[in-house]
Formats: structure tokens, sequence, C-alpha cells
């Protein structure tokens, strides 16, 4: 469970009654697209000829740059989870976090579900003495991503949701 039970109003879109502006809701999504994409690689060497995570990604692209609605967009991140079922590991991680991205168009708060994700597909996917050293290097590159009209937001929302979110934002 990525989402909180009680809901961050800056998070919310300004016409659902929050303060979150679309060229910020937009901004979460591409910031989300950028972390799926990342480790994209690691669903795709796995099962190369399935394209829906790389089609929730760009998808959520797509519809960020105002080309597309928001309903494709949510049902292309719930095919990129579909294609994480059988899988295990990072190919599934990797899946979910591209899922994720695109179902930020839908609740802009899934963008950490598609940061937290690719956090856990690089960790499942280094070897098991490098697994700390890994989640500390991704979560700092996906900070070292954020536009700077997001980042405080970001982050303090990290530290916010962190124990939901596997406590993956931990870092030192």
């Amino acid at each position: 469970m990525i989402l909180p039970t009680e809901r961050d109003p800056r998070l919310v879109t300004i016409r659902r009654g929050g303060s979150l502006t679309d060229a910020d809701h937009h901004l979460l999504a591409l910031w989300a697209a950028t972390c799926a994409q990342h480790v994209l690689d690691l669903f795709e060497q796995e099962r190369s000829d399935d394209p829906r995570p790389r089609h929730a990604i760009d998808a959520i692209r797509v519809w960020a740059r105002g080309e597309a609605t928001m309903m494709p967009t949510r049902a292309a991140g719930g095919h990129a989870m579909a294609a994480a079922r059988d899988l295990r590991g990072a190919a599934r991680h990797a899946a979910y976090a591209a899922g994720q991205a695109a179902v930020v168009a839908h609740v802009p708060e899934h963008d950490l579900g598609a940061a937290a994700y690719a956090i856990k597909a690089a960790c499942a996917a280094a070897p098991r003495d490098q697994v700390e050293a890994v989640r500390h290097r991704e979560c700092q590159w996906q900070r070292e991503q954020l536009p700077s009209g997001i980042r405080d937001l970001v982050i303090d929302d990290q530290h916010r949701r962190n124990s939901i979110c596997w406590s993956v934002f931990d870092t030192p």
C-alpha cells in the first residue's frame, strides 16, 4: 500500500479541492516516468516481447504534454501492472513502476509508487551484499531528477510516506 489513509491536499489537484496545479501534476508524472524508465530494462530483459510497461511510460509522457486524456493513460498503467503479475523480482517491480507512473494521471500520489517500485527493482537486481548501497544510489539518482518546482514537495512526501513505501526512501 503506497497511498496514505489521509490525503495531503498539496497532492490533490485544485479541481478536486487540493492545491496541486496542473503544471505540477505534469511534473510529478514526468518524474515518475523517468524513475520507471530507469529500470525498465530489468523487465525487458525478461520479457522483451511484452510492450505494456514501455507503453505505460510513453502514455504518461503523452498525457503530461496534454495529448491524451486520463482514462486511457490510467488503463495503460493497469496493463503494465498486469504484465507484472506472473513475474518475480526485478522484472516484476520494474513493470509495477511503469504502471504506477501511468496512473499518476489519475492520482498524483502514485508518483512515489513509481519511485519506490523502481528502487525495489534496482535492489532486486543487485548482488545481496550491495542492496543497501544500490538502494541509496537509486534514491539519490531519483532525487537528482526532480524538477526544482516539485523537489521540496516530493522529498517531504517521501519522508511522510516512507513507512508505507517499504522504507526505500531512508537515506543516510
